[in-house]
């Protein structure tokens, strides 16, 4: 096989056209030509070997890093996007204009004892417009703990937080509300369509909630949905779920961390990096959990895509 296989621009499998009957077919019409364009495509890719994709990708200026298994469906997804835009250009207005990420950092105790109560002591947000891949903001706040003012020498060794800085650090709620402000300044939810994206479920389901139960405020209504780039990373790629720590993920889309391992901060950027080569490689990061009469849930990925409310303080509970 050639390279002609694909054609110079647009994937191209071969130079026959669809007959006019077919070349009516609607967008959702799986007998359509275009569809069987694609699976040969998608055959001859899987035969591929690791440089042979490398090849290709350069060819259409396409990112070459990554393991075969990446490679393989960044070269795929592309051929399909291009034979699609072909057909029926997509309309790529429907999605976030902005993925929030956020990694808090949580006090900690050596083996974790299952007694230990965890408060966040610092609160990173990424903002990463998804038209330009590119971060465009952060915000970062340490948090003064209170149920356990002290860090233990564990927490301080992980998260390079010293005591200091969470002595002169603000509670939690004024540190929300300082987050709540800079999410309006950038008016998302209101002028901008908008997501939050976190590294697992915990972040949401276990130290923000309770967090807001240790401050005794609602939980926030702008978090109660949010992508959990784990899973989207697993199903997209298909790889198993003990490759999708971070390390790992950054590791088989050929990248290394960036920063300090357990700065949140850090640690989001690098989420955000992830995200940033999962939408170039064709995937649409949707909301897949949420937090629903404080479990955590599911969402199904044949739900409407929905932004995420403009962001509210929520009240204090009785």
């Amino acid at each position: 096989m050639t390279s002609d296989v694909f054609g110079r621009q647009h994937c191209r499998i071969s130079d026959q056209e669809p007959n006019e009957k077919n070349s009516t077919a609607s967008s959702n019409d799986f007998s359509d030509p275009v569809y069987k364009e694609i699976a040969l495509a998608n055959g001859y890719i899987n035969r591929m070997t690791r440089d042979e994709l490398r090849s290709k990708l350069a060819e259409f200026k396409l990112e070459t890093r990554g393991v075969k298994d990446v490679l393989r469906k960044r070269l795929k997804n592309y051929c399909k996007k291009q034979k699609l835009m072909q057909k029926e250009p997509i309309n790529g207005e429907s999605y976030y204009d902005y993925i929030c990420v956020v990694d808090f950092e949580a006090t900690c105790e050596e083996g974790n004892p299952p007694e230990f109560v965890h408060e966040i002591i610092e609160f990173p947000v990424v903002l990463l417009n998804t038209r330009t891949l590119e971060i465009e903001d952060t915000f970062q706040q340490y948090v003064k703990p209170e149920i356990n003012p002290k860090l233990s020498n564990f927490c301080i060794n992980l998260t390079g937080i010293t005591q200091e800085v969470v002595d002169k650090a603000d509670t939690f709620p004024q540190v929300l509300q300082n987050v709540i402000e800079w999410m309006r300044q950038w008016e998302l939810g209101t002028k901008y369509t908008y997501s939050m994206l976190t590294d697992g479920s915990w972040d949401m389901s276990k130290f923000l909630n309770i967090q807001c139960r240790i401050s005794r405020i609602k939980y926030p209504s702008f978090a109660k949905k949010w992508i959990n780039i784990r899973k989207s990373y697993g199903n997209f790629y298909k790889v198993p779920r003990n490759q999708t720590k971070l390390t790992i993920m950054l590791e088989q889309l050929g990248m290394n961390y960036d920063g300090r391992p357990h700065s949140g901060l850090d640690d989001s950027k690098n989420i955000a990096r992830i995200a940033i080569r999962m939408l170039q490689d064709g995937c649409e990061l949707r909301v897949n959990e949420q937090m629903h009469a404080g479990q955590l849930m599911t969402v199904s990925s044949a739900a409407p895509l929905e932004g995420a409310p403009a962001p509210q303080m929520p009240r204090y509970r009785n």
